[in-house]
């Protein structure tokens, strides 16, 4: 291709709302551009990129025995009805009538829909397992839009959903996708965890994995073992409970002590002279409405989704200071176990205490010696809290170190979540009828473009992995107006594409200096330089990731870029 007619404006500067390194550098290069907030265009840069990734991906999900199909965006509302999740989707669907009064969604995501065809299309259990997939636009109304690519309103997504016999089935299925997505990402040079996750709005009655992209960048907080191989999201990660058990030693009733204006632990410990563990922390919350209390160590913070997953809420929220000044008797900041009526919800480090301060349910006082266990229930004991770091692992004697990442992929067991209740069943060989058990597995492909970009760039601009890059070659004359040049350039830019190698030739008249800054902007990883040398058949190489250079023949530059582009596929 030549730069001359291509499609590539570059900037001097990145816009001011551009954050992430990602974005910034995209929009620079002349990836994309933003036509609305979290809406972009992929320019022919981009776009290749984009076409790359999906390649990768379409490979190794036709190597795992998928089989690729085609979903309608725009879903009739019914179905997503009868699956419950119309309303529980919440804001983020995005939902539209058409001139007939009818209720459409654009589709976050296809479960709804590809039951529907599974339940019409496959009724005998020879016919199974199938996994089907797609690679399309999904749309999502995101709140606060943000970081380009990775968090967007309209992404494009690869999504596959598998139909088993039974759960021995979807685990063979699950492990399938499971690997599938652990080559995909090493192709796409990519530096990622699998991670233990929560199954969020799709749900599922089994296990979740997310595949993280470590960088600074990311939204998700993952916990992993400093000694084994256990990672996962903040939300899911579980520790090791405290050494210390309940001992037979005599503590002191609780006592009530003034405390006046002091609502926060920072103004407790610090009036007192105490560590945040020594506290016991009660907070409120309505799950589906229904006020409970969840109490945790004072230097510990409340986990919804394990509050939420342990009582088989829909919802869960921290209730206002109207419903705490009802359910407690005091004004927030006073709340304690003790004495409560409702349901109360006990993290195992506090059940672990022998004694702890809390609120007193009483405004501008709080109790001394409570003993969990003594003054108030430990029947609803469990894992209700944020890991932090340097808790001990779950799983060995290694503790806990926190990275930030980027989720780039999703695989999930769904079970019978959608199957039962869109009633996708087949016949077995007893001609009895069967529901179908389901997993889900998602790839951001979009997102993938600015993970890659996250980790592979520097202080000059991307630099694309040659998998994945736009062009493998990025071929510079100095002046197009040196006939010497040009004649090299064009015999180099021909020599390489008759043998597969994809060039990007800069044939614009431009300052040589304008031409190397664009260069190490866009990322390309080979710089081919036709300079003074090529009276004498030399070109100047230049990896961009090492920034190394020297200068080659012809026939040496083109032996060994050959060679490069044949090692990477």
């Amino acid at each position: 291709m030549r730069q001359s007619t291509y499609l590539v404006p570059t900037l001097r500067e990145a816009p001011a709302e551009a954050e992430a390194v990602s974005h910034k550098l995209m929009l620079r290069a002349g990836f994309i551009r933003q036509l609305a907030a979290g809406i972009y265009t992929y320019l022919p840069l981009g776009w290749r990129v984009l076409r790359k990734v999906e390649t990768i991906v379409r490979e190794e999900m036709d190597r795992a025995g998928a089989q690729e199909i085609l979903m309608p965006a725009m879903q009739p509302a019914e179905l997503w009805q009868e699956s419950g999740r119309y309303q529980v989707y919440g804001p983020e669907l995005i939902r539209l009538k058409d001139r007939h009064d009818r209720e459409f969604a654009l589709g976050p995501t296809h479960e709804e829909v590809v039951t529907t065809l599974v339940r019409n299309e496959v009724r005998s259990y020879r016919k199974l397992p199938i996994n089907l997939y797609q690679i399309q636009t999904k749309f999502r109304d995101e709140r606060r839009p943000r970081f380009g690519l990775l968090r967007g309103r309209e992404f494009l997504m690869k999504d596959a959903y598998s139909f088993d016999l039974d759960w021995e089935g979807l685990d063979r299925s699950y492990w399938a996708m499971y690997d599938a997505y652990n080559r995909i990402f090493t192709r796409c040079c990519l530096n990622f965890r699998a991670v233990e996750a929560d199954a969020g709005a799709i749900g599922g009655e089994g296990g979740t994995h997310e595949f993280m992209v470590l960088a600074d960048i990311g939204e998700d907080t993952i916990a992993t073992c400093t000694n084994c191989d256990y990672a996962a999201n903040l939300e899911k990660a579980e520790a090791a409970p405290g050494r210390q058990e309940y001992q037979e030693v005599t503590v002191s009733k609780y006592e009530k002590f003034h405390t006046p204006a002091i609502r926060t632990i920072e103004q407790l410990t610090e009036s007192l002279g105490i560590e945040p563990q020594q506290l016991i922390k009660t907070l409120i919350y309505l799950a589906d409405g229904q006020p409970v209390a969840v109490v945790v160590r004072g230097d510990h913070e409340v986990n919804e989704i394990k509050v939420k997953n342990y009582l088989g809420a829909d919802h869960v929220e921290l209730a206002d200071a109207e419903t705490t000044q009802k359910v407690t008797g005091a004004p927030v900041g006073f709340a304690g176990p003790v004495g409560l009526t409702i349901p109360i919800l006990v993290d195992q480090e506090v059940a672990a205490m022998l004694f702890g301060i809390s609120g007193a349910n009483e405004r501008d006082y709080h109790l001394k010696n409570v003993r969990p266990g003594r003054d108030f229930p430990l029947e609803k004991t469990g894992d209700f809290r944020n890991v932090v770091e340097g808790d001990r692992c779950p799983r060995c004697e290694g503790t806990l170190k926190f990275y930030r990442g980027i989720e780039v992929g999703h695989v999930f067991k769904l079970g019978t979540k959608y199957s039962e209740i869109l009633g996708a069943k087949y016949l077995d060989a007893n001609g009895q009828e069967q529901v179908m058990i389901m997993g889900c597995y998602g790839i951001g492909i979009s997102r993938v473009l600015s993970a890659i970009v996250e980790q592979h760039h520097d202080e000059n601009g991307m630099i694309w992995p040659l998998p994945v890059a736009p062009f493998h070659v990025h071929l510079i004359p100095v002046s197009v107006k040196d006939e010497t040049q040009m004649k090299l350039a064009e015999e180099l830019y021909g020599r390489l594409r008759s043998a597969g190698v994809e060039v990007l030739l800069d044939d614009r008249d431009e300052r040589p200096g304008v031409k190397f800054k664009d260069a190490d902007l866009i990322g390309i990883p080979i710089r081919l330089t036709v300079g003074k040398g090529a009276a004498e058949g030399r070109v100047e190489y230049k990896e961009r990731k090492t920034g190394k250079q020297q200068e080659l023949t012809v026939d040496d530059a083109c032996t060994r870029i050959v060679e490069l582009v044949k090692a990477s596929v």
